[in-house]
């Protein structure tokens, strides 16, 4: 049973972190690029309006980093359930 918990508690962390990462990736793509563009564009990022920036190239950055996080955060959880592969 005990590993039932685990895995169940370790598949739930996993849901949880891929929820925040897809949260944060529409909220920069959907919102930042078209919702909230004309907003964005009121202020300016190196002489292009910030809506224009993040719709081109701003939404790439933010997904790098994503990738790096959820790797980082991945990498903790399978450490927190003993799952790692080192």
């Amino acid at each position: 049973m005990k590993d039932d918990d685990s895995s169940h508690a370790y598949w739930k962390a996993t849901l949880s972190l891929l929820t925040r990462i897809l949260i944060i990736w529409f909220a920069v793509s959907f919102g930042a690029g078209i919702l909230f563009a004309d907003w964005l564009n009121n202020i300016k990022l190196g002489g292009y309006p910030l809506g224009f920036w993040f719709a081109h190239q701003g939404s790439i950055y933010i997904f790098i980093a994503l990738i790096f996080y959820y790797a980082k955060k991945m990498n903790e959880i399978d450490r927190r359930f003993d799952v790692h592969e080192d």
